[in-house]
């Protein structure tokens, strides 16, 4: 049986003029704001993890339980999930995941014990399995083509400023009045968004001021239909696309093994005392985001007449974190090497943006949202889960400094993958064109 989907946009018949220039920026807003409220929801517990195993006796085990059913249930749902969106509609599906997620952290604030505490954090995964697949793929819509990267870059960072606000917001609440109301204000915050997400985006004032590529490449002039099905298989059929897929994950790995292991590195190495070490890893992670957005605006400008250049620009992030990254871990402890580490975080995930732009320009506007999930499982194999697992087994081998030497080796895979898309890049293009789809993006290549 062959699987295939509508596109969830109908055709659009507004001309461009018509469109609000204030419209796609709330757009943006309230998706960031979601996606900050998913971070917030999913990394809070970490602040509160002394407090849960002094009150309820648990484990480190059990700790670590809590925390990884949530990755495991993004992992697991978030391609069917994002398909279901792509057929039954984006703004609904988002508005209903983020009540999903905001009603279980707060059933996390009422958890009488940890196996009430677990179901709920299990309800938070699933809600948020597929939210960054689906909000990346309705902000990419309202936004012209030579904006993706930007957009997708600070889209993809709001997840380290969530994780890292998550983390000190919730810690002085638990501190003040208590663990509870760290779970209750996230959930009221999520809620609060939905709402004003509810008034102010809809199915019809998204589809007028979406942007649909033109046969032409110029991403400003609405096609005339989608009415072309496009089969799932779509999605694995090219080249380019297995390339983006695999090298934005390995390029990931790196980013999630800093952000792991970045807190342990300073207590060890530096002798810090936990609470200094996390606030100073958070630092490096807030750099690690504002590279990703950094990064896409440099990418964007870079390709607006040609796209391949977004493939360049990524293997020159990942080249030059590749040397930075090797020379920090490799240098003595000190200032020198604290500043060549940031110059290093600054890149480390800056191929991020161009990775999803180069999945969106290759991928029919009915399966976006499907297309990025498979970013999204990729990003979460390769990258999140794998990075911080292996520089674990490492480490217990080699010593934590040692690992975090060979980790920016990851790169050396990132770059085969990139170089080989940038390769088959427009074959890509032209394949899509050519099966009846219109391809996103610049279509002068040289």
């Amino acid at each position: 049986m062959d699987l295939s989907t509508t596109p969830s946009d109908p055709p659009i018949t507004a001309p461009p003029d018509n469109r609000s220039r204030i419209f796609p920026w709330v757009v943006f807003g309230l998706t960031f704001g979601l996606l900050l409220s998913d971070y917030m929801s999913r990394q809070v517990l970490s602040a509160v993890f002394p407090l849960l195993k002094s009150e309820w006796g648990l484990s480190d085990s059990q700790l670590g339980a809590l925390t990884s059913v949530v990755a495991l249930m993004v992992g697991l749902l978030t391609f069917p999930l994002s398909l279901l969106a792509d057929r039954w509609g984006r703004v609904r599906s988002m508005l209903v995941m983020a009540t999903v997620w905001s009603l279980a952290t707060l059933l996390c604030a009422l958890a009488e014990n940890y196996h009430q505490l677990l179901g709920a954090r299990f309800l938070v995964g699933v809600g948020e399995a597929a939210y960054g697949s689906v909000g990346a793929a309705v902000m990419l819509s309202v936004f012209a083509p030579q904006l993706r990267a930007s957009l997708s870059g600070a889209f993809l960072a709001g997840g380290s400023f969530g994780s890292v606000v998550g983390v000190a917001v919730g810690g002085v609440i638990a501190e003040h009045i208590g663990w509870r109301w760290t779970f209750a204000v996230m959930a009221a915050l999520g809620l609060l968004l939905v709402a004003v997400f509810r008034v102010l985006v809809t199915e019809s004032s998204l589809r007028r001021h979406t942007f649909t590529d033109s046969p032409a490449g110029d991403g400003d002039s609405p096609a005339p239909s989608n009415t072309v099905r496009a089969p799932l298989s779509s999605l694995f059929s090219s080249v380019p696309l297995w390339c983006a897929y695999i090298g934005g994950g390995l390029q990931l790995f790196v980013g999630a093994a800093l952000m792991a292991w970045l807190p342990s590195f300073f207590q060890r190495s530096y002798a810090m005392p936990t609470d200094h070490a996390g606030l100073a890893a958070s630092g490096y992670v807030l750099l690690i985001g504002a590279g990703m957005v950094a990064c896409g605006i440099l990418t964007d400008r870079a390709a607006r007449r040609n796209p391949l250049r977004q493939w360049s620009s990524a293997l020159l992030y990942c080249t030059i974190s590749l040397i930075l990254l090797t020379a920090a871990f490799s240098l003595g402890t000190g200032p020198i090497q604290l500043t060549v580490l940031a110059l290093g975080a600054l890149t480390a995930a800056g191929s991020a943006g161009a990775m999803s732009s180069m999945v969106v320009s290759l991928t029919h506007p009915g399966l976006r949202a499907t297309a990025l999930a498979v970013v999204t499982l990729a990003n979460s194999i390769l990258g999140l889960a794998l990075g911080p697992l292996v520089v674990g087994i490492l480490a217990d081998r080699y010593g934590l400094a040692s690992s975090l030497r060979l980790v920016p080796l990851a790169y050396l895979g990132a770059i085969g993958f990139l170089v080989l898309g940038r390769y088959t890049y427009p074959a890509g293009l032209r394949r899509l064109a050519d099966s009846g789809r219109e391809p996103s993006g610049p279509s002068t290549l040289p």
